[in-house]
């Protein structure tokens, strides 16, 4: 028997159970997204008025990446409907970019092993890539240019001119020479652009090169009036070459004072490529006055990342935006991570910091593997003292109660309705199985993943054991324990590390 026509003789259009991932699950993102929420959905959102950072533990296929998707949406959804007090939501979650580049720095020793690559990674790497995110974000925005990392509900006017003053100006060119990193354009043609776009000008910049070939030209002058009229000596010739060199000066000492900056930031920001000679060229159109004081990533260190942090806030605060979240998941997929809980808390745990986690008008919502909390437990005072993990509204363990999955089983079956149908779970079985003997096997299962699992074999299984001309439409109690207790030895084997076929 064909399983579609199981299902449509249960008033059910499409399969609910095919998929397991939210991200690519047509289902959730088109039909369940708005209506069918974890039990803890409120305590880990918050208010999107007042961004607050949440840590959240929960097992493979817990719907951590599906709470991801739903803070999105809903963020979207109050950005229409607050466009004065929106809020730029930055998706920290392909890590593999930064950790190649990073990689790419260390000594050729340190590269083959991943433990000595993560050891390597600090917080200040951390708000570096973060900050490259939102500013390419922001840039593709002023632009017009489409981005793999542009969110949906991050959108700004075009009235750029108005809504930003001079100094804000300059701090977004500041931002985008550090962590611009579309790969679509050309740095060079992107900075020029937006300058363009800002109407940033910077003729006084101009003025040290002018000087310099002003001189020139005159001792060139001078010489060739003093050989025409035959009065040129070795003396007038060392004159001549003193006076250009001291024309090319303050030149030369502003090309010295750019380039030290440039190959600071390409030094420092290890997360990304940058290149010291279009960080030069880009540093020089800019104006002493501008450029004189103003914190860059040119160490080692987070307090030039908090400050640009700020600027980044104070850009978009003019343009409507008064704080910024920060969604952090898949943490254990990078290849250098490769699932590794060890691997895993090397290169999560520089981010649990108080200062960090606790910016003012920042809010992070990190989606954690379970197996961090193990770990998370035996740290040291000093640690705790420092994450301050009782102010960071965390999350222990993303639990599904039997219940709570029956409930997101006979959702996803409404959700996948013909018209004029309220498929219930319930009539699928026979009534050898009892409601109760179906929450309890699925508070077995734990997670929606492996509740979707199983209800797909169950209902394959049941299908191939009837044909279309003689069909039974409810499973036997029989197949729903072999089936469950043949799942359940998988689980447990998945669960000790085991590979299954």
């Amino acid at each position: 028997m064909r399983t579609e026509k199981f299902l449509q003789h249960h008033g059910v259009s499409t399969n609910p159970f095919a998929e397991e991932d939210a991200q690519t699950d047509p289902v959730f993102k088109n039909r369940c997204r708005t209506s069918t929420f974890h039990p803890v959905w409120d305590k880990v959102f918050g208010d999107p008025a007042d961004p607050a950072t949440s840590i959240v533990f929960g097992e493979k296929g817990a719907g951590k990446t599906a709470m991801r998707l739903q803070i999105m949406g809903k963020l979207a959804e109050h950005n229409r409907e607050h466009p004065d007090a929106k809020i730029w939501v930055i998706e920290y979650d392909d890590f593999n970019p930064f950790l190649d580049r990073f990689a790419d720095r260390l000594p050729a020793r340190k590269q083959r092993d991943s433990a000595k690559v993560l050891e390597e990674w600090k917080l200040w790497d951390h708000m570096d890539a973060i900050l490259s995110l939102g500013t390419t974000n922001l840039v593709n925005l002023v632009l017009g240019t489409q981005g793999p990392g542009n969110a949906a509900a991050n959108q700004i006017s075009n009235d750029l001119r108005s809504k930003l003053d001079k100094y804000q100006k300059r701090d977004l060119l500041l931002l985008s020479a550090c962590y611009d990193d579309s790969l679509s354009e050309s740095f060079a043609d992107r900075t020029n652009k937006l300058r363009r776009k800002l109407w940033y000008g910077g003729l006084s910049t101009f003025a040290t090169p002018l000087l310099g070939w002003g001189v020139s030209a005159a001792m060139a002058a001078l010489v060739g009036y003093l050989m025409w009229h035959k009065e040129f000596s070795a003396v007038w010739g060392w004159v001549a070459a003193i006076l250009v060199v001291l024309g090319w000066v303050p030149w030369l000492i502003r090309w010295w004072r750019c380039h030290f900056e440039a190959r600071g930031v390409a030094k420092n920001v290890r997360v990304l490529k940058h290149d010291t000679s279009s960080l030069r060229r880009l540093f020089m159109r800019m104006t002493d006055r501008d450029l004189h004081g103003q914190p860059l990533p040119n160490r080692r260190r987070t307090d030039d990342r908090y400050e640009l942090l700020s600027k980044f806030q104070g850009v978009l605060s003019s343009l409507g935006f008064n704080g910024i979240l920060v969604l952090v998941d898949r943490v254990d997929e990078p290849h250098l991570v490769n699932g590794s809980v060890e691997l895993m808390r090397d290169f999560v745990w520089s981010m649990l910091d108080n200062k960090f986690l606790k910016q003012p008008g920042v809010g992070l919502k990190l989606l954690l593997a379970n197996e961090l909390v193990e770990h998370l437990n035996r740290e040291t005072r000093e640690f705790h003292q420092r994450a301050r993990i009782d102010k960071q509204n965390m999350i222990p363990s993303l639990d599904w109660t039997g219940e709570a999955l029956y409930d997101l089983a006979n959702s996803r079956l409404e959700a996948c309705a013909v018209d004029g149908a309220t498929p219930q779970l319930r009539s699928m079985f026979d009534e050898g199985v009892s409601d109760q003997r179906l929450i309890d096997a699925f508070r077995s299962l734990r997670t929606p993943r492996n509740l979707f699992k199983f209800l797909y074999r169950v209902i394959v299984a049941h299908c191939n054991s009837h044909t279309d001309a003689d069909p039974v439409w409810k499973v036997p109690k029989e197949t729903f324990e072999a089936t469950l207790a043949v799942y359940g030895r998988e689980q447990a084997a998945t669960d000790r590390g085991l590979s299954v076929s």
